[in-house]
């Protein structure tokens, strides 16, 4: 067999796991109604099938960048398609609420295991000329992962069932399985060591754990609540108990001199903003279809594919040529993208036709292809070759954060602007559309008011992204 032949079969055998992964964190989304359904229970329970994959997943993602760095990326890559194989096969047979939350918890650990070792399984697969190419696609793969969980979550409930959205990764799981263990090579950061440093695990994963939970529950709580409040300082003081241990241990998991690389901190700023505005934007868009225009919700997830196609479009050739023309100005140029394509969202009304929304999100998927796959090859160039992975590690961490972090903030402006347009319309000082009732006059201008906030919030990542580029900054020894 060629060695083409085998790296390609490598790089298939990478992004089933990846995609897997991914594709999870959405794709169950529009099958909550129905499943509350057969469950029972009430709205909040059978959102922790949702919030327990994610909080699991942002918990573990680093300590497992570390943990396969210094035992196998190959290895830990195994373990972690395996248990997410199996996990979702019995999540399609859980006889309880209860049981398929736990199992999407162990779903979730396991899909912190397979992302972050993708791309230094991915670097350790090819030549270094193919660097760029090859996170052009692995950017690509993870939007489409990502938009497309709506549609084909949809698509899966009403044509099958809901079980059947944890069924379709068990073939895919195996075939990954089969293709690593024959045509994958062993790969590790020879200067990690084998000693586990327990102190920084308990840092940040308890940190991440109070951050994530307090971010997840602040619509129950309210920002200004006590729990909340303790639950966000027992994270922060968690996470400077970690860099604390970092700095003071004799076999840190984050090496401390990784942050001093400029274009590090700025691409980990820069996926905290990416991760937040594809968040934003995906849930607001599924809100203003529903709620707004009364489409279906399989027919809003197919909406929602359109930025997946776009993201396709831009991926595949923004990898390799931000390798050749530098990262920043295609990073920058991504979240310029985004944020107009938010911000035109805010022109939507009651009128509007799903083409008009289509178009803002194939702009904004663009956006997505431009950005993710230059800020994460910088990543992964100023870095040291065997520190890949935990910086891989990093900048999903960082994503993962941004996520719920967007959620939490976006949804919050979302209800001040909705109740605020109520007790407008309740007075009669709003301007009526004519053809619109005025509650649905006063939730268009809420979802408008509110577009316009998340377009704002990317311009921190379009600043960031300007720092980014990694041909100012050579690749550094740690």
């Amino acid at each position: 067999m060629g060695l083409r032949t085998r790296r390609a079969l490598s790089f298939t055998a990478i992004v089933l796991g990846f995609f897997m992964a991914l594709l999870d964190t959405t794709i169950i989304n529009i099958a909550l109604p129905e499943m509350t359904r057969h469950f029972g229970g009430s709205v909040s329970q059978v959102s922790w099938v949702m919030n327990g994959y994610n909080l699991a997943f942002a918990v573990f993602i680093l300590t497992a960048s570390r943990l396969a760095d210094q035992f196998g990326r190959k290895k830990m890559f195994l373990i972690g398609v395996a248990l997410f194989t199996l996990s979702s096969l019995l999540a399609g047979f859980s006889t309880s609420l209860g049981m398929l939350i736990a199992l999407r918890v162990i779903q979730g650990l396991a899909g912190a295991v397979i992302v972050p070792v993708t791309i230094p399984l991915t670097t350790t697969t090819f030549p270094k000329e193919m660097h760029g190419l090859i996170i052009g696609i692995w950017g690509a793969i993870s939007g489409v992962a990502a938009a497309s969980g709506p549609a084909l979550g949809g698509i899966l409930t009403q044509k099958l069932s809901w079980e059947w959205i944890f069924f379709v990764n068990v073939p895919l799981g195996l075939l990954s399985i089969v293709l690593t263990a024959i045509f994958i090579k062993e790969s590790r950061d020879n200067t990690a060591g084998r000693s586990i440093d327990y102190a920084g695990i308990l840092g940040i994963t308890g940190g991440m754990f109070f951050l994530t939970y307090a971010l997840i529950k602040v619509q129950d709580y309210g920002w200004s609540s006590r729990i909340f409040l303790a639950l966000l300082a027992a994270g922060v003081l968690l996470v400077v108990f970690f860099f604390i241990t970092q700095y003071k241990g004799k076999a840190p998991m984050l090496p401390l001199s990784l942050l001093r690389i400029r274009a590090f901190n700025s691409t980990s700023v820069s996926m905290i903003i990416l991760g937040a505005a594809l968040m934003n934007v995906s849930l607001l868009t599924s809100f203003y279809l529903t709620r707004v225009m009364g489409v279906s919700e399989l027919k809003a997830g197919l909406v929602l594919s359109m930025m997946a196609v776009g993201s396709i479009a831009s991926s595949a050739i923004s990898g390799p040529l931000s390798a050749k023309y530098g990262s920043s100005r295609f990073a920058a140029a991504g979240m310029v993208l985004i944020g107009g394509a938010t911000y035109s969202m805010s022109g939507l009304h009651a009128g509007s036709t799903l083409g008009a929304v289509m178009l803002r999100l194939a702009l904004a998927g663009l956006g997505v292809g431009l950005s993710m796959a230059p800020v994460m090859s910088s990543a992964i160039r100023v870095v040291p070759e065997d520190k890949v992975g935990i910086a891989s590690g990093v900048t999903n961490m960082a994503k993962s954060l941004g996520s719920v972090i967007g959620v939490a903030i976006i949804v919050t402006v979302l209800q001040h602007n909705t109740a605020g347009q109520l007790r407008a319309a309740s007075s009669a000082n709003i301007r009526v559309i004519p053809g619109a009732d005025v509650q649905q006059q006063a939730a268009v201008d809420a979802f408008s008011q509110t577009y316009k906030f998340a377009s704002y919030l990317i311009l921190p990542g379009i600043a960031a992204a300007l720092f980014s580029d990694e041909r100012r900054q050579r690749r550094g020894s740690v």
